[in-house]
């Protein structure tokens, strides 16, 4: 293997971690993916082990350089792509972690959010000008807080010393990866900023007025950097190697999909659900429920913003359906039970495990299967699990159109694991109205963090170059006759609306 001829992508997501090689030519040469646990002890809470996900990664890089019998010298760089609002905060010292890492699906921090909102006339809009972020249990800030809060005294004061960090998944990885507590580099880019409620969006700063609104000292924050820099170099597996990009997953994947100007659109099919349209150098703000933030900054250059709608439960429902329920034993089964119906004979199915995300911010919500009747089978349930994914996303799509007051764009570009399901991407194309388009590499997270990196460090040129490597693999027409297409978007709607005031607001 010749010398920096690949760029390394460790795409750390939320139910697994994994590293993938990439050429010249942006193609994958090698990867490998492991999984890790999934902690929930309470209702609404949902944890990582920090340390478990550090040492996966780690392996991860190590067997994906020897499938190809490599080592770093191989590597030009290494960019990095995280599960964003995820909260660890860990002893500068010993470099382990005080508590479990938070999740971004957690909703424990709802009563403290709810307070934070009563104590403004904007309620939970009260940091949205300056954030782009409503008050909501998704953000980092208020994980933050419960996590120095559940430590008492000694904890925040350890905290306003600078003794104990915080960071964002990205953050805590590069931190290691450079060396931890010898000398580690702790930093975050703007677009992971941008999550926590905690940043302006336009300073690009850590705002001193959001700190104290919610009680965070600045002493534990890392330093906000672009997403395309050397911000410090390997350590071990991958010693000297330039750790030179960092992105907010669905806004690497916005960049894998190489869309870098105004008015281009993409969906990532995960864990979750997040359609991001880019929007140029200005933030545009919500009136509709969506979020504002940073779409990426490469180097110094000003900073690209980005409208983003987001949802908490997608590819997830699959793994309950398996894990919890067992109506299949594989996720790869689903489609082939739901095809065995032609339709989910009137079943709705709303995933409101975590409340509802964009664009409704009801966080007293819980999921329901409605229209249940004798009639009903398990094809039927999981052909409405699938549907939920692509009505979601419809209604993401709504809010858009009336935020910037004009159309979508002539298609979308979907990618993510779940755009393998044949089934749901014609549904989508089918609900939304027009084409869905696939790129080659369904996995564009891990390719932006691997753009950003090489970019920083000139292993390839410059934005002209990513897109002329842009290849589109499938194509999903809309086939769907408009009464169909109404009625079932109403119906969806019906659902949704009986999953509202299931728990108090503040609960």
């Amino acid at each position: 293997m010749k010398p920096r001829s690949l760029v390394a992508a460790i795409d750390q997501g939320t139910t697994s971690s994994r590293c993938i090689l990439f050429d010249r030519t942006g193609q994958p040469v090698a990867s490998h993916q492991l999984e890790h646990a999934q902690i929930t002890t309470r209702p609404g809470w949902v944890e990582h082990d920090a340390d478990e996900i550090i040492e996966r990664v780690r392996t991860c890089v190590r067997v994906a350089l020897r499938d190809i019998g490599a080592d770093a010298r191989a590597l030009a760089a290494v960019g990095i792509s995280d599960q964003r609002e995820t909260t660890v905060v860990w002893d500068r010292r010993t470099g382990r972690p005080v508590h479990h890492a938070i999740v971004w699906q957690d909703t424990r921090t709802a009563e403290a959010g709810a307070r934070l909102a009563a104590g403004d006339p904007s309620g939970a809009d009260r940091f949205r000008p300056l954030t782009g972020l409503p008050i909501s249990t998704y953000s980092s800030a208020l994980k933050l807080a419960w996590i120095l809060d559940e430590g008492g005294r000694e904890r925040r004061a350890a905290a306003e010393a600078g003794d104990l960090l915080f960071g964002t998944i990205d953050t805590w990885l590069i931190w290691h990866l450079t060396g931890g507590a010898t000398g580690g580099t702790h930093v975050t880019d703007v677009t992971n900023a941008s999550r926590t409620m905690l940043m302006g969006l336009e300073s690009l700063a850590w705002e001193p007025s959001l700190l104290d609104g919610v009680r965070v000292p600045a002493a534990m924050l890392p330093e906000i950097r672009s997403s395309s820099e050397v911000y410090g170099h390997g350590v071990g597996d991958l010693a000297g190697v330039p750790i030179a990009g960092d992105l907010g997953d669905q806004q690497a994947a916005l960049f894998g999909q190489t869309c870098f100007s105004a008015g281009e659109i993409k969906c990532t099919y995960g864990t979750g659900c997040f359609m991001l349209m880019q929007t140029g150098a200005q933030p545009v703000h919500s009136r509709h429920g969506l979020i504002t933030t940073v779409a990426a900054r490469l180097g110094d250059a000003p900073a690209t913003y980005a409208l983003e709608g987001s949802v908490a439960v997608a590819g997830s429902l699959i793994q309950w359906l398996r894990d919890d329920l067992g109506i299949i034993a594989d996720a790869s089964e689903i489609e082939a039970l739901a095809r065995s119906v032609p339709d989910s004979g009137d079943v709705v199915f709303v995933p409101a495990f975590s409340g509802l995300f964009a664009p409704h911010w009801r966080s007293d919500a819980r999921g329901v299967i409605a229209g249940l009747t004798r009639f009903a089978t398990r094809a039927h349930i999981a052909r409405a699990a699938l549907e939920a994914t692509a009505y979601q996303v419809f209604d993401l799509g709504d809010a858009m159109v009336a935020d910037l007051g004009e159309a979508l764009p002539a298609e979308l570009r979907v990618d993510g694991g779940m755009i393998r399901n044949d089934l749901l991407m014609q549904f989508q194309a089918d609900i939304l109205g027009r084409p869905v388009v696939a790129p080659a590499i369904a996995e564009t997270s891990a390719l932006g963090a691997a753009y950003a990196a090489g970019l920083a460090v000139g292993f390839w040129s410059g934005l002209d170059e990513l897109r002329s490597m842009d290849r589109a693999a499938r194509r999903w027409e809309p086939a769907m006759d408009e009464a169909t297409r109404a009625a079932g978007i109403a119906r969806w709607h019906k659902g949704v609306e009986r999953t509202l005031g299931w728990v108090d607001a503040a609960g």
